[in-house]
């Protein structure tokens, strides 16, 4: 029997196709421009933290759901929080049963938001990689179907949405800053630009997973901790993600938990934006000097999650 083919990264078609699918599903979020960040420049910003569930994990997991063969025994997902909650409102919209798999530092805030949506939920001690065991261990043992979070063409199509509608909203910016995690949504927007603008990739000093593995090779492994670790904490990029940024020639930069949480504030005072902290990183970059553009340069922020812990309600 031949072996089966490595998954590929999705086509611009393929991201169109999954827009048309997903669009009667999910927000059209905004896009606002501003000097009130303590920036010697205006920024432009997509709000994609307004999205269905808090993040743009909504896309990849609609397009997955409406786009992939369902079994009766449903979806299962593992996530650091944003991916289960995002699995878990679709699932519930489509009439589709779902389990999530989340480690206890997914934090109580994005537990809560799970257990909202109605799918069954399963809290695993340890991290993100005893979380996907499990629900490795769920999928065999009754033939659901895996949403991964971030390595599988159907969830870097939905991501890649994002970019497309970016783009239809008149993006205007040389360079877009993305947080990066697993890399499904980077993957996303690499795919859907095809070089068209310079992407930067921004992650916490404390989990470096695409910048290891730009470095050392696809299977490097990396440990993880911060205060984004619940959102950007994989501990191995995607392997479709890290073909694409390769291909790219991608660059990666770094930033500490204090600049994370000073963009916190900053997203807040001066836009009255509370989001968690991954949903902040790409902007740490900016306002703590770690990405400097050049002189004219126009520089976008994809501003991604919100769903802090605690809740602030």
């Amino acid at each position: 029997m031949p072996a089966a083919s490595a998954p590929t990264a999705p086509t611009a078609q393929d991201i169109a196709a999954a827009q048309a699918r997903i669009a009667p599903w999910l927000l059209r979020t905004p896009v606002v421009e501003s000097r009130e960040l303590g920036l010697p420049f205006a920024v432009e910003l997509k709000l994609e933290q307004m999205q269905l569930s808090g993040s743009f994990k909504a896309r990849g997991a609609f397009n997955s759901l409406l786009s992939l063969p369902l079994p009766e025994a449903g979806v299962v997902a593992a996530s650091g929080g944003n991916h289960g909650a995002a699995v878990a409102a679709a699932a519930a919209r489509l009439g589709v049963q779902a389990r999530i798999f989340v480690p206890e530092i997914a934090g109580p805030a994005k537990i809560a938001l799970i257990e909202a949506q109605g799918a069954a939920l399963e809290v695993v001690p340890g991290f993100y990689p005893d979380a996907f065991a499990r629900a490795e261990a769920w999928r065999d043992r009754t033939g659901a179907l895996m949403i991964h979070a971030y390595d599988a063409p159907a969830t870097l199509a939905g991501q890649g949405t994002l970019m497309k509608e970016w783009e239809e909203q008149g993006l205007a910016a040389d360079t877009v800053l993305i947080a990066v995690g697993g890399g499904g949504l980077i993957g996303g927007a690499l795919a859907w630009l095809g070089g068209r603008r310079k992407l930067v990739a921004v992650e916490p000093e404390l989990a470096p997973t695409l910048a290891r593995a730009l470095a050392e090779g696809p299977d490097a492994e990396t440990d993880v901790g911060g205060i984004a670790a619940n959102a950007l904490g994989a501990r191995r990029i995607g392997r479709l993600a890290y073909d694409l940024a390769r291909r790219r020639q991608l660059a990666s930069v770094l930033v500490s938990d204090t600049a994370i949480a000073a963009a916190q504030a900053r997203l807040w005072h001066g836009l009255r934006q509370w989001v968690e902290p991954a949903g902040a990183c790409a902007l740490a970059a900016l306002t703590s000097g770690a990405y400097v553009p050049e002189p004219g340069e126009r520089v976008a922020v994809l501003v991604c999650g919100a769903n802090p812990a605690p809740s602030p309600f």
